[in-house]
């Protein structure tokens, strides 16, 4: 048995060195928290359920063997098959009662960061165990155990930690991602920030165009506020916290006021850029970050960061450029995301159930993507959306393949060539 402590890990113990025993997010929090809070970066306080925890967990309450029996029928290549065997693993692990130890750790650190705020749009000592669990049976979506069987990984080599982290009410006020690289060209002296109004789920979901700011690092670093861009985005709507609503969240429409106006002010897109230039100096390289402003003070909160893992990795002496030999009529307008040249017949899907009807080569058109659309983004031509920004689920996966994309351009799957 694992010791008591080992259930749970403060931010401010860990660091990047704790990746086994905490995951990557947690890791990285806790090196933000424990390296660069004393430099001025706000991170907000928080701990892990550790990877210890989760074993311990599925090895007392008897899960592991459940888990272990129900998959000795699983068929990846059979949907119904996958769909059913996911479904009695996940249900396994919600109906198990979380060892008493365990239980009163989680409830304890809990405890400690303060009960009376919310924490990931959790309050109380049951929700927090409830959605504990849900973390854990997270680990078999179908998604993941097929991608584990398909690969020839064990379904018990893959641990999870989970993140308890005390909330920023960006419900009440703004929340995005940066980039201490610009995510096109590969430039390094600029650093890219989205904002939208409430949680920023709605980012990377692609279901809000977001303001867009360009901040040039060298001159900021002289004392001076040089934002060189700045673009409005149609925030249309916001997600905001509701605990009487489905998953704890709930859908607003913005005030046109609201939306006609930029999500920041100017003195609050340069702390945002000092603190992605500081994080990036961290950690020696260019960074991913994700951000959210508390409602009730004002504050603003670094909530995530990772490496950049795409255009950081371009060759800085090669310079790639394409041309298009003929142009036709243009259809519709977005951003765009890269700079290569796509064609193909296009395929309008506006429901991930029909994605069977998408062939490859073909330009894939539809309302925005999530992580289910993805075998068909791996196939496509050229990806085309109504809805998002640069860092919206459909440019980041473009991004990574290398495949043309163009989004937030609002009625793509209206338009049809005649």
């Amino acid at each position: 048995m694992p010791k008591k402590k080992n259930h749970i890990l403060w931010f401010s113990e860990i660091t990047n060195k704790d990746v086994p025993l905490v995951g990557g997010k947690n890791a990285s929090l806790g090196e933000m928290y424990s390296k660069l809070t004393p430099k001025g970066v706000a991170v907000p306080n928080g701990f892990a359920v550790t990877a210890q925890a989760y074993d311990y967990f599925i090895k007392t309450t008897g899960v592991k063997k459940q888990i272990r029996s129900i998959l000795k029928t699983l068929n990846t290549h059979n949907l119904r098959n996958l769909q059913a065997h996911g479904k009695k693993v996940r249900e396994a692990i919600l109906k198990a009662e979380f060892p008493e130890d365990l239980k009163e750790s989680i409830i304890e650190a809990y405890h400690k960061l303060g009960q009376q705020e919310t924490y990931l749009n959790v309050e109380g000592e049951e929700e927090i165990l409830d959605f504990s669990k849900k973390c854990m049976a997270s680990l078999f979506t179908d998604r993941a155990i097929s991608y584990r069987a398909d690969k020839g990984f064990s379904h018990f080599s893959v641990l999870l930690s989970i993140t308890v982290q005390k909330m920023v009410r960006s419900d009440l006020a703004t929340s995005g991602v940066m980039f201490s690289i610009d995510t096109e060209s590969g430039f390094r002296d600029a650093v890219l920030i989205n904002s939208i109004y409430g949680l920023g789920e709605y980012i990377v979901q692609g279901y809000v165009n977001p303001d867009e700011y360009y901040v040039f690092k060298p001159t900021m670093k002289q004392g001076f506020d040089p934002i060189i861009h700045k673009a409005l985005g149609r925030k249309g709507k916001k997600l905001i916290y509701d605990s009487k609503a489905e998953l704890n969240m709930k859908s607003l429409p913005v005030a046109k006021k609201d939306q006609e106006r930029f999500a920041l002010t100017d003195k609050e897109v340069i702390l945002l850029a000092k603190w992605a230039v500081q994080i990036e100096e961290h950690y020696k390289k260019p960074m991913d970050m994700e951000w959210a402003q508390d409602g009730r003070t004002g504050k603003m909160y670094i909530v995530q960061a990772r490496p950049e893992t795409v255009r950081s990795q371009d060759d800085p002496n090669t310079l790639i450029e394409y041309a298009m030999k003929e142009r036709g009529k243009v259809l519709t307008v977005g951003a765009s995301v890269g700079n290569k040249v796509g064609q193909g017949k296009v395929n309008i899907i506006r429901d991930v159930k029909d994605i069977h009807k998408f062939k490859p080569g073909e330009v894939l058109v539809t309302e925005m993507t999530d992580p289910d659309w993805e075998p068909i983004m791996k196939i496509a031509g050229a990806i085309v959306t109504n809805s998002g920004g640069r860092t919206c689920h459909a440019a980041i996966i473009s991004r990574e393949l290398g495949i043309p994309c163009i989004v937030g351009t609002r009625n793509a799957t209206e338009n049809k060539a005649k």
